[in-house]
Order: structure tokens, then sequence, then C-alpha cells
């Protein structure tokens, strides 16, 4: 969910503006994706990169992470979406991991659609943490096994990847998860992706051939 800031900017206001407007586009998105009957929905909040951004504007994420979750849990509850906080919490402070905690189990029985937000997350993260439970766990360090602990490991790898605010690069996402995912960038800031902007990201993605190593040939018939 890129460009919150930049919106801002272009606006003359400040970057928390934006990424309040983004929270916006957020729930919109949910939505979006509920009506089109998607089962997963994977956002990337906040990348364990991002505490290297003015404090004022961390702080301010946090304080809207808090907000959101106090509000939004009744509205996910009734959408039936069940909630997954997806990173390293041990550098986030106690109230927000009481939260989140909360608000995962208050999800838990929803069946509808699975909501992972990645917050204080890594790819390479995720990598390494798999990796040293496998490793305590006495298994041979192989796929599956890295694979079974990483941090979605509860949701089949994605189809699609979004990237809006024009930058062209995953920047430390699902970098385990993406190996045969299609790749869609857009140059619309995050603010402003709509239901519209949604749509043609779709149309986009099914023009594509997915062929996992196959030939296209193979694609259109697995007989050949």
């Amino acid at each position: 969910m890129d460009g919150n800031g930049r919106w801002a900017s272009k606006r003359l206001l400040p970057r928390i503006a934006g990424h309040k407007q983004g929270l916006s586009a957020f729930k919109a998105c949910i939505q979006a994706c509920l009506v089109r009957n998607i089962g997963v929905l994977t956002v990337f909040a906040f990348s364990s990169e991002n505490w290297k951004r003015p404090p004022d504007e961390v702080s301010g994420l946090m304080e809207l992470l808090s907000m959101a979750v106090a509000r939004e849990v009744p509205r996910l509850c009734e959408d039936g979406v069940q909630l997954h906080f997806v990173g390293n919490r041990d550098g986030l402070g106690e109230r927000v991991r009481s939260e989140m905690g909360r608000a995962e189990e208050a999800t838990a029985h929803n069946t509808r659609m699975i909501l992972n937000v990645c917050f204080n997350y890594g790819g390479r993260w995720d990598i390494s943490q798999s990796a040293a439970r496998v490793s305590a766990a006495g298994l041979p360090i192989n796929e599956e096994n890295l694979a079974a602990n990483m941090a979605l490991a509860h949701v089949p790898d994605p189809d699609l990847l979004i990237r809006t605010g024009g930058e062209r690069r995953i920047s430390n996402f699902l970098l385990w998860q993406l190996a045969y995912s299609e790749l869609y960038f857009t140059d619309v800031y995050w603010p402003d992706f709509d239901g519209q902007a949604l749509d043609q990201a779709l149309a986009e993605y099914g023009q594509r051939q997915r062929r996992f190593g196959r030939t296209p040939e193979q694609v259109l018939d697995p007989s050949a």
C-alpha cells in the first residue's frame, strides 16, 4: 500500500494525513475484495525498515493501528473476515501486541475471507525465523519444512501482487511466497486505489498465463 506520503505532499498536507486517507482506502479495498469473492487479502502495512522514518510518523502509524483495530473489529466480524497480524511482535509495545491478540481472537471464527496485515514484517525476517524454528525442532532444512514454518503458512502463496505508488520493486515483501506470483505495478497512489483500480489489476491478471515451469502447450493441454 504505497504512496500515502506522496499523496499528502502533493496536497501540501502532513504525511500522516496520507496515512489516514490510506486507511480509508484499505477499508474500501476489504469491501471490494469481499464483493469479488476474494478469499485471502494480504497487505503490507508497516515494514521492518519503516522504523527508519521520522519518529512522529512512526508514532502516528502506531496510533492509527490502535484506532483501526478498536473501531473495525466489529465490522470485520459482521463481514466474516478473519484477521491475522503477521510480523515480528517483539519490537512492538505491549498495548499494540495486546490489541492485535484480542482482534485475532475476536475474528478467529470468521470464514468468509482471511485478512493478513503484515506489520513490522520483512521477507528476510520471515525466512530466517522459519529456518530458526525448523532448526530448533531438529528437522531438515528443506523447502517443505521452511514453507510450513513461514509466518503465512496458514494461507496459499499469493496469486497476484499489486503494488501502488509507481515503484517497481517488492521491497522485502513476501520474498518466499512470491516465487510464482504475478506482479502488477500501478502509478496510482494507495489513497486513490479504488474498486475500479482493483478491477484493472484483476483484468490484467486474467490475461496472464501461469506456467509454473511448464511450456505454454502444457498449460493448454496437460497431456502434451
